[in-house]
């Protein structure tokens, strides 16, 4: 009735609409269209039959969407006692980071949920296994949203994450860790001492929370971080190992028990092996699967191409895990082999030599080379640059990996009871990884980060592979360039529809607002900071240089943390970056009443503080209005209420702005009735983190802008918020509604207050 191949292609098309969808429909349209379904394939055609499978294939993902938002609808805001629950994983000092709620009113989960942890009770060790009685208090996830950064809310509901859990009571059940933990602590007591231990266990378990941040970003540089997390290379060649020793058995076994079946199934436990000391991560286990799919496919005893082979083992894993579809690692890999398939039967190598090692070299070098172009798109879209001796990198580093040290470390694991055998297997290949990021260390420095302009642009080496095989340049050299002309468009076109915009950036807690004009950028203020990191080095950065911006001017409105953290890192990264603030310190410009000055054709105005001002912290921020003549932007900083009444006084009628940027982040200390009459805006921002301890905005601070008749978007609703100026008229956006309408970036949770 179906073909395999026609049924892996209607699953494949039917649950790959999950990643655009603006919204999950309701049960009865779903179950609308698996009537519809069913019209369709009661008519006998193969053709409506197969769009019925299609149409199926749909509903099922949608369930399964349904299925996964169903415990935030029906769980947050509320605490829970929980009968049962597992430690999934832990935090380097061993604080519970995911777990798995197995039973809650005396009935068991099945699956178990996985819920990420915010908050356990000061001194809560805990370890991968354990089983505890708990009281939750469930919250939805909740992601940081930008134009071009990460996708967090997308990220979790990929990794099954629905709920936020903050631990209000534990109690043990059951403290036994698990076997792979306890390999674990085994393999990181033999291995003490050595200098690549925590890559050793990266390599071997997949716990990559101890690897060192330089190295990390080494690893990305040299286009090698591949290598670091259990991949279906690795899964791959413990599969290759468990067939080669299955094949060494069959030499003492009589002949008429050798077969080729015996060495797959028991590759196939290897790497089922593998998965399991992995984690079962997500990577490893949809190798496992497609390894699986293959086998059962080869065990058929028909023959079957690549991409049947392909198609089949995606079609399984989108049916089994419909929301994998949202993960960039499945997409990577996904595309990786499609590369491949395509890179060799396309541009196979064509060498002829007897020379054993310069035929292995070649071959290397053509297939990292394939990877290279092939994937350079999904590259540029998913980590905004691209590394340019990622060549050379994996000409060195994928054969020591692959074929010298992760077998070390397998065999070590296999005799870690002979401690002796298993420390010296450990020292070899940490002597292997020294070797390999000794030569990382020697390239140059490779990572070259790109812009959203760049995205076309990595299309074209595919059109110039696929116009070379079928001799397009003889036959339609001008259909060519007219491609190449439609991707550099945005390399020359001039956007002329805008005049300015004013971005308010997604940061959690905090402030960081972008004006752009002519592809430059005029900040205020910088973001948080904490132990490790910073809004600038993680948020800001990276969306300036994904929009193609360069900062010329910050403004600081005052001294505090969540508005100057970033500031190092900005300044890091541009050395010429103007300051102004209120601060006095060495380096930066005034920012007191009366300063005006105009940028790219901008007026900027200082309204605050005045030059005699003695106070500090909120009340000396800088507040300045931003006006291009007709539309006029006001910007607080944290000012409470004392200035507030005190900047009326003196300037009074110049505080009127049809956009106002709300003070102190909705703070009941701040945003007076005086100073919302007096500057009379139509449209209220503010940045405010969702679950912030301090309940902001304050309800009452939000109905005072509401009772005014004032539209009030903040990011914590809305994510990234954009307003683009043109003439005198003005556009806002905001990410979840208008930026990028996704079913997956919607606000989640029955309570849109922050709880």
């Amino acid at each position: 009735m179906f073909s395999l191949t026609g049924s892996a292609l209607a699953t494949v098309i039917g649950i790959t609409p999950l990643i655009w969808l603006p919204e999950i429909p309701a049960i009865k349209t779903i179950l609308c269209l698996l009537i519809i379904a069913l019209l369709l394939a009661l008519r006998g055609v193969r053709a409506l039959r197969y769009a019925a499978l299609t149409l199926c294939m749909l509903c099922w993902g949608l369930l399964a969407a349904r299925q996964m938002l169903l415990p935030m609808e029906t769980m947050s805001h509320q605490s829970l006692d929980v009968e049962s629950v597992e430690i999934a994983s832990v935090k380097k000092e061993g604080e519970p980071y995911h777990l798995l709620i197995q039973k809650i009113h005396s009935q068991w989960l099945f699956p178990p949920l996985r819920v990420q942890v915010v908050h356990s009770p000061p001194g809560m060790q805990t370890c991968p296994g354990q089983r505890w009685r708990m009281t939750l208090r469930l919250s939805p996830i909740h992601g940081q949203l930008n134009n071009g950064g990460f996708d967090a809310q997308r990220f979790m509901l990929a990794q099954g994450i629905t709920l936020r859990a903050r631990i209000l009571r534990a109690e043990p059940m059951d403290l036994s860790c698990s076997l792979r933990w306890h390999l674990i602590k085994h393999i990181r007591r033999q291995s003490e001492g050595l200098v690549w231990q925590e890559v050793l266990l990266a390599l071997g378990f997949g716990e990559r929370a101890g690897m060192d941040d330089v190295y990390r970003k080494l690893l990305r540089d040299t286009g090698t971080a591949h290598l670091m997390a259990i991949s279906g290379l690795h899964i791959g060649l413990s599969a290759i190992m468990g067939w080669a020793f299955a094949r060494l058995l069959q030499r003492l076994m009589p002949a008429r028990y050798i077969g080729w079946r015996f060495p797959l199934i028991f590759s196939l436990m290897m790497a089922a092996i593998y998965t399991w000391l992995a984690g079962a991560q997500p990577p490893a286990f949809r190798t496992l699967t497609a390894l699986i799919v293959s086998g059962i496919l080869k065990l058929s005893g028909q023959r079957w191409s690549g991409w049947q082979i392909l198609l089949s083992c995606v079609a399984i894993m989108l049916f089994l895990d419909p929301l994998s579809v949202l993960s960039d690692s499945f997409l990577l890999s996904v595309f990786a082999v499609g590369g491949l398939l395509f890179w060799y039967q396309w541009f196979p190598v064509t060498l002829k030599t007897r020379q054993w090692a310069i035929r292995q070299i070649v071959g290397l070098g053509h297939l990292q080379a394939g990877m290279m172009v092939l994937l350079l798109p999904l590259q540029v879209w998913i980590f905004h640059g691209v590394s340019l001796t990622s060549l050379p990198a994996n000409m060195l580093a994928v054969p020591v990996i692959t074929f010298i040290t992760v077998p070390l470390i397998l065999f070590a694991m296999l005799l870690t009871s002979v401690s002796p055998v298993a420390h010296t297997l450990l020292k070899m290949a940490d002597g292997t990884l020294e070797g390999v990021f000794t030569f990382l260390r020697w390239l140059p420095a490779g990572w070259l980060e790109v812009d959203a302009r760049f995205v076309g642009v990595s299309l074209v080496p595919w059109a110039m592979l696929i116009a070379w095989q079928f001799q397009g340049w003889r036959y339609w050299g001008g259909c060519m360039i007219s491609l190449l002309v439609a991707l550099s468009v945005p390399f020359w076109r001039m956007d002329n529809s805008v005049s300015w915009r004013l971005h308010l950036l997604d940061i959690g807690h905090g402030l960081a607002i972008v004006v752009e004009r002519h592809g430059r950028a005029l900040l205020y203020d910088s973001g948080n900071a904490w132990p490790g990191g910073d809004a600038g080095r993680q948020t800001i950065i990276p969306w300036l240089r994904w929009h193609r911006l360069v900062p010329e001017r910050i403004i600081i409105s005052h001294e505090h943390l969540d508005h100057i953290g970033g500031l190092k890192s900005l300044i890091s990264e541009w050395p010429g970056l103007k300051i102004d603030s209120s601060l006095g310190e060495k380096g930066h410009a005034p920012c007191r009443q009366g300063m005006n000055y105009q940028w790219q054709g901008l007026e900027v105005r200082a309204l605050w503080p005045p030059p005699d001002w003695q106070g500090v912290g909120n009340n000396r921020s800088c507040v300045v209005i931003i006006s291009d003549g007709l539309h006029r932007v006001l910007l607080t900083g944290d000012i409470e209420a004392k200035a507030e009444r005190a900047m009326i006084g003196q300037i009074g009628r110049a505080l009127h702005a049809q956009t106002l940027v709300v003070p102190h982040h909705g703070s009941r200390t701040s945003s007076t009735p005086a100073l919302i009459h007096q500057v009379s805006p139509s449209l209220a921002l503010i940045s405010v983190a969702r679950y912030n301890p301090w309940r902001l905005p304050a309800t009452g601070i939000v109905r005072r802008y509401f009772d005014s008749n004032i539209q009030w978007l903040d990011t914590a609703r809305h994510g990234q918020i954009s307003i683009e100026f043109h003439g005198d008229r003005r556009r806002v956006l905001g990410f979840r509604s208008q930026i990028s309408p996704r079913w997956y970036h919607q606000w989640f949770g029955v309570i849109p207050v922050n709880r």
